[in-house]
């Protein structure tokens, strides 16, 4: 693995069992995120694509294989060194925004520097920095149900790279958005990958926004292939 690559995974494997019946959905994954890298990986509904995210993320174990994350071998480590990685070495968006009804949009997002260790004030103003980065200095205070879905989109981001991590991993980030909105979440992304010079490995339908990466993957069958 050379210096620049942060995340990294090899003859990836994953196989779901019910009872007697076995159901293979990655076979032979390999794949190398360099810093900055925007990748995108797309395929058919059903092919896996959030299930390589998930591993990629430590949120799910492979059957086989390796997951590498800035040098250190997942399946190396305890829980609690899976989770202080996680938390400093990547960041999650997803299709959804899952932030925490009853806390303010400034609490949602300075949560994962709280969790880290950083004193509260500390943390709460690096998150109302980075919310006024993204357009949201006006929202600071207001829970998620008082923003508009672009809104909390926004702020499901700023929280996502709120610890600087090497690499982003979104999951349709913008598939329950309108187009319009959408459109501008990608360009925040793009934005915030080059500013923060944080990868980024996209699972994504459109083809259009796949087209701006550096490089596709296509998931087919369970193997990934470029």
């Amino acid at each position: 693995m050379t210096d620049s690559t942060v995340l990294m995974c090899q003859n990836l494997a994953k196989c779901y069992q019910d009872g007697g019946l076995s159901t293979p959905v990655l076979s032979d994954v390999n794949l190398r995120v360099n810093a900055g890298e925007r990748i995108a990986i797309v395929g058919s509904s059903g092919s896996g694509k959030s299930t390589l995210l998930h591993l990629l993320g430590g949120l799910d174990t492979p059957t086989s294989g390796d997951i590498t994350i800035q040098e250190q071998s997942l399946h190396k480590l305890s829980a609690r060194q899976l989770s202080r990685l996680r938390n400093r070495s990547l960041g999650f968006v997803y299709q959804f925004h899952h932030l925490l009804p009853e806390f303010t949009a400034t609490e949602n997002v300075a949560m994962p520097l709280v969790i880290g260790g950083q004193k509260p004030a500390t943390a709460k103003q690096a998150a109302e920095a980075l919310l006024t980065q993204v357009g949201l200095d006006h929202r600071l205070g207001h829970k998620p149900g008082e923003l508009s879905g672009g809104e909390r989109q926004r702020a499901a981001l700023a929280r996502a790279l709120i610890t600087r991590p090497a690499c982003l991993l979104a999951d349709e980030p913008t598939g329950n958005l309108d187009h319009r909105t959408a459109e501008g979440i990608f360009e925040l992304i793009m934005s915030l990958n080059t500013s923060f010079k944080t990868a980024l490995v996209i699972v994504t339908h459109d083809q259009q926004l796949a087209a701006k990466m550096d490089k596709t993957y296509t998931l087919i069958d369970g193997q990934l292939s470029l």
